[in-house]
């Protein structure tokens, strides 16, 4: 879900669940998950919601412990100019 949303940050909660082909409310928990464990924030616009990557940790698992995010993003998402 992070380089669904890596990938679009003004991205519509509807679409990061067909993305991941998940359920709309699935995709609203994991969101949640997501932000109370520090990955993302979420900022409304209106109706509409930004979502904020946070960069700068490494990832739980304790075989991952020692992998940065943005390592991992770095690989799944096209950099400026090379969409």
């Amino acid at each position: 879900m992070l380089i669904v949303v890596a990938r679009d940050p003004a991205i519509r909660l509807c679409d990061i669940a067909a993305a991941c082909h998940i359920t709309e409310r699935t995709a609203q928990n994991i969101v949640h998950d997501l932000e109370q464990a520090g990955y993302m924030r979420r900022e409304r616009n209106g109706r509409r919601s930004r979502y904020i990557l946070c960069m700068g940790g490494t990832l739980r698992h304790p075989a991952a412990a020692s992998v940065p995010v943005r390592g991992v993003l770095d690989l799944f998402t096209p950099h400026a100019g090379e969409r």
